[in-house]
């Protein structure tokens, strides 16, 4: 009696483990990348391959902005007397 309880435990484990689903994991999605808009789609607009700017989920296109040149070093304060 103890062993055909001990198997029908068994056998009732083995058929829920059976239906049971395996978790899925869910990622976040990656960070935009820097001048994107969040929640944006890229758009090539001049068809060279490259992302030229982004076009918002309200069909807006916001360009990629290039930051400016960083400002030229200062002059030295070398001259005739050094």
């Amino acid at each position: 009696m103890r062993f055909r309880s001990i198997l029908l435990a068994g056998l009732g484990t083995l058929a829920l483990a059976a239906c049971s689903k395996p978790e899925q994991q869910v990622e976040a999605a990656p960070p935009p990348p820097p001048g994107a808009v969040a929640g944006s789609v890229a758009a090539d607009r001049d068809g060279d391959g490259i992302i030229d700017g982004y076009y918002s989920a309200d069909g807006i296109y916001h360009p990629n902005a290039v930051p400016a040149p960083p400002p030229p070093p200062a002059p030295t304060r070398t001259g005739e007397r050094g």
